[in-house]
C-alpha cells in the first residue's frame, strides 16, 4: 500500500505543470470533423485567401483514405496558377516567446484528388494576426506516402503567437507552379518540450 501511494505521487508530480510555465494550448477541431464536403471550412477554422477553399475529406474528389483520427480530415491543395490552400486558428492562449513547446500531426498524399496528384510539403506558421505567416515554426519535406504517419515537431516562437496557419506548399527546388494534395489529421495540442519541463 505504501508502495501504491508513493508511485501515485510521483505520477502526479512528475505530469503536474511547474508553477510558471504556460500550460498546454489546445486547437479547436484538431482532426477536422464535420461534414464530407469539397471547398468547406471546418468547424473552429479559417480560410486564408480567396482561393484557400479546403475540403473535408473523404468522399469528395475521389479521395477515400480513412481518417487516422475520428471520421474525417482536411484536404489541401496546390494550383497550376501559383496558389495554394491554407487555413488558420486563433489560439485559446498565445504560444509564448522564447519558449520551446512540441507539436504532432498525421500526414499523407493521396495518389488520386482530381489530378491533384502531385506530393507537396506541409508548412505550420505562427503569427499575431489571423492568416499571418510570421514565423515558421514547421515544415516537412515532401509527403509522397499514402498511409497516414506522425509528424513531431519542436519549436521555439520569437515573440508571442496569437494565430497559427497550415498550409500546402510546393516541393523546394521546383520553379514552376503544379497540381498537388496533403491530407492532414489528428493534430495535437502545442505542449511544453519535455527538456523545458525538467529544468
Amino acid at each position: 500500500m505504501a508502495w501504491y501511494l508513493f508511485f501515485f505521487l510521483l505520477s502526479a508530480f512528475l505530469t503536474e505543470p511547474k508553477p510558471g510555465l504556460p500550460e498546454n494550448i489546445r486547437l479547436v477541431n484538431p482532426s477536422f470533423e464535420g461534414t464530407p464536403q469539397d471547398a468547406t471550412v471546418p468547424t473552429g477554422w479559417m480560410a486564408c485567401g480567396d482561393n484557400s477553399t479546403p475540403d473535408i475529406l473523404p468522399g469528395a474528389w475521389g479521395v477515400y483514405t480513412e481518417a487516422s483520427d475520428g471520421k474525417t480530415y482536411l484536404g489541401l491543395i496546390t494550383r497550376e496558377d501559383g496558389t495554394w490552400e491554407k487555413i488558420a486558428q486563433k489560439l485559446r492562449k498565445p504560444l509564448k516567446a522564447n519558449q520551446c513547446y512540441s507539436f504532432s500531426t498525421d500526414l499523407c498524399h493521396s495518389s488520386a484528388y482530381d489530378g491533384y496528384n502531385i506530393p507537396v510539403k506541409f508548412q505550420l506558421w505562427g503569427d499575431g494576426r489571423a492568416c499571418g505567416r510570421g514565423q515558421l515554426l514547421a515544415e516537412t519535406s515532401v509527403i509522397r506516402h499514402g498511409s497516414w504517419k506522425t509528424y513531431h515537431f519542436e519549436f521555439t516562437p520569437k515573440k508571442d503567437l496569437e494565430y497559427i496557419l497550415i498550409e500546402a506548399r510546393y516541393a523546394n527546388g521546383i520553379y514552376f507552379a503544379y497540381k498537388g494534395n496533403l491530407l492532414i489529421d489528428n493534430c495535437s495540442a502545442f505542449s511544453i518540450c519535455q527538456r523545458a519541463m525538467l529544468n
